[in-house]
């Protein structure tokens, strides 16, 4: 990566006056180095946050008026839903919709995910923009290597970049690239105010990921692709869902009794939350997500070992299901 590490929280004024830099609550130099990276990636411009609810939060509380409707695609990450139903007090109002389709027309503002995390449906983005309402598109998935959602009319890309952007495991970011300029200094003076600005440490690591960022994806797609085509193909699966682009893959076994089985059966495959990481995931979401999914829904996020090794530790653990 380019640029060095400066973890300095305050710089000294030049002749009398604030620099670039002054506090780093604001900005500092090893963000700003990996904000020019993330906007590049993506078409926009971005802003890093501490974690990628910190970066939704930004979002809502700058795009958002109190009493306001968000649309927001089911099977989104729970998590959304979670922090939105947090804040009904201010008066924010949820309404799930199938994103394959259009939203409601009462949406003030429109969350969709791309892939959605667990259940991969795509979004209809034509649909979404042809919406009065802002869009906001979740792409971490995705990935600004496989969907650049601005391109396609969305008013902002959000990313947690704790996933595949980062990709090792060792950071907790978020992202937001926003198409117009004075969207980003809207939401970067929501950041500054409130805080929900990352370290330069976190800056520096999420940097450091983007620099294989293509060589890791290219290796995960791949394997993830191998591996959907091999559980279709399993008796003890009974539904299996991949996009057909990027790491993650979510399939059924019979029940959660099922999918706790398998959990406790696999060995190379690490049995922990968190997905797009160079080492594959496996987790029954029923225990986080509840009713919203099948109990029996295990979400795989697929790393860098060998294909082979990785159905290999499957096969053992869904003669268990």
């Amino acid at each position: 990566m380019d640029g060095p590490l400066d973890r300095s929280a305050t710089w000294p004024y030049d002749d009398g006056e604030p620099g670039r830099f002054s506090y780093a609550r604001a900005d500092h130099p090893t963000g700003v180095a990996c904000e020019e990276a993330l906007g590049a990636l993506d078409g926009g411009h971005a802003l890093l946050y501490p974690s990628g609810m910190g970066a939704v939060t930004t979002i809502v509380l700058t795009m958002l008026r109190p009493g306001g409707t968000v649309a927001l695609a089911q099977g989104a990450y729970y998590g959304h839903r979670a922090l939105l139903d947090h804040l009904a007090p201010w008066g924010v109002e949820v309404v799930e919709f199938d994103q394959t389709g259009s939203p409601p027309g009462e949406a003030d503002l429109i969350l969709v995910e791309a892939p959605s995390n667990p259940l991969l449906t795509m979004p209809d983005l034509a649909a979404a923009v042809a919406h009065p309402a802002p869009v906001v598109c979740d792409a971490t998935i995705a990935t600004p290597l496989r969907l650049r959602p601005l391109e396609n009319g969305c008013d902002v890309v959000l990313h947690s970049a704790t996933k595949i952007l980062a990709g090792y495991d060792d950071v907790l970011a978020g992202v937001t690239v926003a198409r117009d300029p004075e969207l980003r200094d809207r939401l970067h003076t929501t950041r500054r105010l409130a805080g929900i600005v990352a370290s330069a440490d976190t800056a520096w690591l999420v940097h450091r990921g983007l620099a294989t960022l293509s060589v890791r994806l290219d290796r995960q797609e791949a394997s993830a692709r191998l591996l959907a085509e091999r559980l279709a193909a399993h008796r003890a699966v009974a539904t299996v869902r991949y996009p057909g682009v990027s790491f993650l893959v979510s399939f059924d076994v019979a029940d959660g009794k099922a999918a706790n089985r398998v959990e406790r059966a696999v060995a190379t495959i690490e049995n922990a939350t968190s997905l797009g990481g160079t080492r594959t995931k496996l987790e029954a979401r029923h225990r986080w997500e509840g009713d919203r999914i099948p109990p029996g829904l295990l979400r795989l996020s697929v790393g860098l070992e060998d294909p082979d090794a990785l159905w290999s530790d499957l096969e053992r653990a869904l003669a268990q299901a």
